[in-house]
């Protein structure tokens, strides 16, 4: 019997490959439910929307984060303040009956758990749990311990991280899945180890543990790391690791070499008991292999949910014209022969969405002739937001020869991040210094989803200034490329496989300094960009169509999540599948 070239492949039809557990302190599920808090919650959101597209069998641990990540609200002078986001999981998720209990602190905390059924193009569910402590029987205290995202001392984030791995494994026994390959999304979720670790000691004590029940262990994990920078990576001292996960279990960590310089290493822990690891694009693979020698990590650069975050406008195109992209993005690279003026039109309709949006909240009129530059992301002082103000002088004369230059900002910066928050000052403070007849600087609060997908779609060029090599990957731009918008960016992340000068976008090159990168910046505005836009439409409409072919085609969570399936889930798996799916074609 012939198998069907023709039929849609789904890594559902892979034989007994059990289920993949993905766990993630944070997912982008629904914009009307504060899960997230940027990049990387954005990041698993459209993973497993791909997932349940390409019909993968996972499952989704995270918690559920009952009062949000924060509401920002932004003073005329750019001062941030914070709102909690209260909302109710049983408005949109199914309560589980399953409990388990976890040790946190010597204190027994049980947790249960809130289904949301996220369904793929061609009906596949992918069950998102979010796990929440927010019961009767828990002190008021612990009954907090879901509460809020990235909040709190490192206290706080330690039992928050109990409940996340070694809650998520008890979780998923209660539920009776059968999951046979651990996922974890950033250190975050590193505990899960321990708690497979306890589960193949049949409840007994750790210090009986061998090197093959390591091995075991190992066999079942696999580990993303996104963070470049030591700073970056989850540590807690010796003192909050027994005082909270407990002496004994303490102990163990530190003999399996899972502490460096006296600190529980969560991103350590994790490779010490994963048989994969990877990094989030080619560059951020080589700065952490250098960060951890000792440890084999390959790179799977990420992508974004091509459905998702492609304007309504480009999407009717793309439909019309390239029908098969929505199954498999890959079609995307067939845009190298759209019609130029549909594409121009599309993206229109797609500026004149966010220009509208922009004044419905601030109340300021954009024209939507005029070149608009993009620029939202956290506010980190690394981005460097300010680097397009390194000489103010420079930017009026550039925007007055243009005949007028719009910049979009947005951004919020964490509660305790001072210097973040300084950032956000110091942008909205020279914004209206600035600001001019030529020259129009906004900065939008509150950056979430909808607005993140508004100015990816409207703008005309995004606008990315890392300071090398602290941008692990970095998604917007690819959400821009999506919608045929090029970027002008540092060479970081995934720029660096993404930009073809002057046919995806241009390359801000890399400089001794800030104020030597700020240079090549303008110099790149002033020579190539406005030049562009300003006198050759015919060529800029062949840009965005290039940019979209090239970089929408690949950079999508619909190929990333194949990649992960081949090298990371079940890549024996997928071999015996292809050698049957060979012969049963071949017969």
């Amino acid at each position: 019997m012939q198998s069907n070239p023709t039929k849609p492949f789904s890594y559902e039809t892979l034989p007994s490959t059990g289920l993949v557990a993905y766990f993630s302190m944070e997912i982008a599920i629904d914009p009307r439910m504060p899960t997230y808090s940027g990049g990387l919650g954005v990041l698993a959101g459209d993973t497993l929307r791909s997932a349940a597209d390409l019909g993968v069998p996972l499952v989704a641990f995270t918690l559920a984060h009952r009062k949000g990540y924060f509401q920002q609200h932004l003073s005329s002078a750019g001062d941030q303040t914070e709102d909690i986001q209260p909302w109710e999981p049983s408005d949109f998720c199914t309560e589980e009956a399953a409990r388990i209990t976890v040790s946190i602190e010597d204190r027994v905390v049980t947790v249960r758990a809130w289904r949301y059924d996220l369904v793929g193009r061609y009906g596949h569910i992918v069950p998102i749990y979010l796990l929440d402590t927010d019961l009767e029987c828990n002190s008021g205290w612990d009954r907090g311990l879901t509460d809020h995202l990235y909040g709190g001392d490192t206290n706080y984030r330690l039992q928050q991280e109990i409940v996340l791995g070694m809650g998520g494994v008890r979780i998923a026994n209660a539920l009776g899945l059968k999951l046979n390959v651990y996922h974890m999304n950033e250190g975050h979720a590193a505990l899960l180890t321990l708690a497979l670790l306890e589960q193949q000691l049949g409840g007994g004590p750790l210090a009986t543990y061998t090197e093959s029940d390591v091995a075991a262990v190992r066999r079942l994990c696999v580990f993303t790391t996104h963070t470049p920078v030591p700073a970056g990576h989850d540590r807690f001292s010796t003192e909050q690791t027994i005082r909270i996960l407990g002496g004994d279990r303490t102990a163990r960590l530190e003999r399996l070499g899972c502490f460096q310089d006296g600190l529980l290493n969560m991103t350590l822990l994790a490779l010490r008991f994963s048989r994969y690891a990877n990094g989030v694009a080619m560059q951020h693979g080589k700065v952490s292999r250098s960060m951890f020698p000792e440890f084999p990590i390959d790179s799977i650069t990420n992508g974004v949910h091509a459905p998702t975050w492609v304007s309504e406008p480009m999407q009717q195109m793309l439909d019309a014209q390239i029908p098969a992209w929505r199954r498999d993005n890959l079609y995307l690279r067939n845009a190298i022969d759209l019609p130029e003026q549909e594409i121009i039109k599309a993206h229109d309709r797609a500026k004149e969405a966010l220009l509208t949006e922009v004044a419905s909240r601030t109340g300021l009129v954009l024209n939507p002739r005029v070149l608009t530059l993009g620029f939202a992301r956290r506010a980190a002082t690394y981005k460097r937001a300010s680097l397009l103000f390194t000489d103010p002088e420079r930017l009026l004369k550039i925007a007055t020869e243009a005949g007028g230059l719009q910049i979009l900002y947005s951004g919020k910066a964490h509660p305790q991040d001072e210097p973040g928050k300084a950032l956000i000052h110091n942008v909205i403070e020279t914004a209206h210094r600035l600001s001019n007849d030529m020259l129009r600087i906004v900065y939008l609060e509150n950056y979430a989803w909808d607005l993140g997908a508004l100015l990816t779609a409207g703008v005309d060029v995004w606008v990315n200034t890392p300071r090398r090599p602290y941008e692990a990957s970095g998604t917007s731009g690819m959400k821009a490329a999506l919608n045929g918008v090029p970027s002008l960016s540092i060479l970081d992340g995934w720029w660096i496989e993404g930009c073809i000068e002057g046919v995806t976008g241009w390359a801000i090159e890399d400089g001794a300094n800030d104020a030597e990168e700020a240079l090549s910046l303008y110099s790149k505005l002033e020579t190539s960009v406005v030049p562009l836009y300003n006198e050759s439409p015919e060529r800029w409409a062949r840009l965005m169509r290039t940019t979209l072919a090239f970089n929408g085609s690949y950079f999508n969570t619909n190929r990333m999540v194949k990649q992960y399936t081949r090298n990371a889930y079940y890549p024996v798996k997928l071999l015996e599948h292809a050698a049957v799916e060979e012969t049963a074609y071949a017969g």
